[in-house]
C-alpha cells in the first residue's frame, strides 16, 4: 500500500461521515395547503381533501372571513354530531395555520348550522 491510501480511506469515511449526519438532521419540509383552494374555508369543502397525499406536520391554511365563521379541531364524534367539546380551541383569526397530527384529522365551523350545512372537513395524515 501506498503512503496516500490510509489517508484517502480517511477521507472517505469523513465525506460518508458527514453525508450520513447531513442526511439525518436535514429537516423534511412539510406542506401547506390552503383548505378550500382560492375560495377558502366555506361551505360544501368537504371533498377538497381528496385525491391530495397528506403527512403528518403538514399545514392547513383556512383562509376566510374571520367575522362569520370559525375553525375548531374536533374528533370524529365532534366532526359527526357538528359538536365541539367544552373548551376547545376555536380558531378565528380569518388566517389560521394549523398543523396536522398522524392520523384523521376533523375540522368544523361552530357557527349555527354552518357545519350541519357543509362546512367541515377530515383529513387522513398517514
Amino acid at each position: 500500500m501506498g503512503q496516500g491510501s490510509g489517508s484517502a480511506r480517511l477521507g472517505l469515511a469523513i465525506g460518508v461521515t458527514i453525508l450520513s449526519l447531513f442526511a439525518l438532521t436535514n429537516p423534511i419540509l412539510a406542506a401547506t395547503y390552503t383548505v378550500g383552494g382560492a375560495g377558502g374555508w366555506t361551505f360544501n369543502v368537504n371533498n377538497w381533501p381528496n385525491g391530495k397525499s397528506f403527512k403528518p406536520g403538514d399545514v392547513l391554511a383556512f383562509n376566510y372571513d374571520k367575522t362569520v365563521h370559525n375553525v375548531v379541531a374536533v374528533s370524529k364524534r365532534g366532526y359527526d354530531s357538528c359538536n365541539s367539546p367544552k373548551g376547545a380551541k376555536t380558531y378565528q383569526t380569518g388566517k389560521d395555520r394549523i398543523k396536522l397530527n398522524k392520523g384523521a384529522n376533523y375540522f368544523i365551523c361552530t357557527i349555527p348550522t354552518h357545519c350541519q350545512s357543509g362546512m367541515k372537513i377530515s383529513i387522513n395524515a398517514a
